[in-house]
Parts: structure tokens; sequence; C-alpha cells
């Protein structure tokens, strides 16, 4: 990562732009699995109903509900952990970028923009957090909703959360959180325009 960022840099001569073309890079690269999982939570919500009905169907025999379960998920093409792959994939990109800009020489003081004049330090007007939490918040309302009422109320607190987090963490990380937050916005209402063009 720190060697795609210093190419980057040597593009643009900022490293807060470095950043920027870093985690467009990152997003075009786990486009596909976005896709993919955008489809599977689609599919998991058409086929909620058939799996209600089969939970009450088969309540006091759990290997044939699990069996009729699979089945109905399998013909519909529903995946119900498709949709934290792409989440998995990122992990490791954000605790390895965090080291990066934590620990790189290279950032230590460098500026980006107006009030960011340390990319390795936090954001001294909290901006940057507070921008990637409403990206995440917007991000949130436009995708496909999750069948667990229990799991859409904790997946509503998670923009708020992650802000908070994001306060002392450096600007550069909270660039990253951000700009990938909004390319995840931009990418759902092309998906979603294009899906209604096919209607």
């Amino acid at each position: 990562l720190l060697y795609l960022m210093k190419f980057f840099q040597t593009l643009v001569g900022n490293w807060g732009f470095a950043i920027i073309l870093l985690t467009l890079t990152v997003r075009v690269i786990v486009l596909p699995f976005n896709i993919m999982s955008i489809r599977s939570s689609k599919a998991m919500q058409k086929v909620q109903p058939l799996l209600t009905s089969i939970r009450e169907k088969y309540k006091d025999d759990p290997l044939t509900l699990n069996k009729e379960m699979m089945s109905v998920m399998k013909q519909n093409g529903a995946n119900p952990i498709g949709g934290c792959l792409p989440a998995l994939l990122q992990i490791p990109i954000f605790l390895a970028l965090y080291r990066v800009i934590g620990s790189s020489v290279e950032l230590y003081q460098s500026p980006f923009v107006a009030w960011i004049g340390d990319l390795s330090s936090h954001d001294p007007f909290y901006v940057l957090p507070v921008l990637m939490g409403l990206t995440m918040f917007v991000q949130q309302k436009i995708t496909p909703t999750p069948m667990d009422p229990v799991q859409a109320k904790v997946l509503a607190f998670l923009p708020i959360i992650m802000s908070l987090f994001m306060l002392q963490l450096p600007s550069g990380l909270t660039l990253y959180m951000f700009v990938s937050a909004l390319f995840g916005i931009i990418q759902q209402y092309i998906l979603m325009r294009d899906k209604n063009k096919t209607a």
C-alpha cells in the first residue's frame, strides 16, 4: 500500500490526493464483490417471506428446516453471507492503511487541504469524521435494508459509532473512509438507476 501510495504521490504531488487515488483503486478492485453483495441482499429480501413460512412450518424439525431454507436460497441465488464479503475484503486493507498512515515518515506533517496540515494526525476541526458519518448514513439509506429488524437497528447506529471512533485517528485514514463511503453512494446510485432502466 505504501509503494502504491508513493507512486500516486509522485503523480499528483500531494499525499491526500494520493490517498484518494489509493481509495478509488481499492474500491474498483472490490467492485465485482460489491455488485455480487448487492444482488445477494436483494435476493435475500425477495425470499424472506418464503423463509418465514418455512420457519413456521418446520419449527419442530430443525433438519428439514435447514434443508428447505437452503433449497429456497439456492433456487433464488440468495446467500446470507454474501453481503459480508466486501467488508471482509476491506478490513485487512483498512488495518494496513492504518499502520501505513500512522507510522509512515512520509506522511508526518504532510498537509492535504485548508485545515488539514498533518495527515498523520487527527482532523483538528472533526470535519472529515462528520462527513464520513453522513456519507455512511446516506449509503445505508439507499442500500437494500437487512431483513432482520435487530440488524437494521444496529446498522443504524454504525455511522455514529464510526464517526466517534475516527475522531482521534489520523485524518488520512478518515479521508480514506470518507472517499470509500462516497464511492459507495455513487456506485449504489448507478446500480439502482441501471436496475430501473432495465425494469
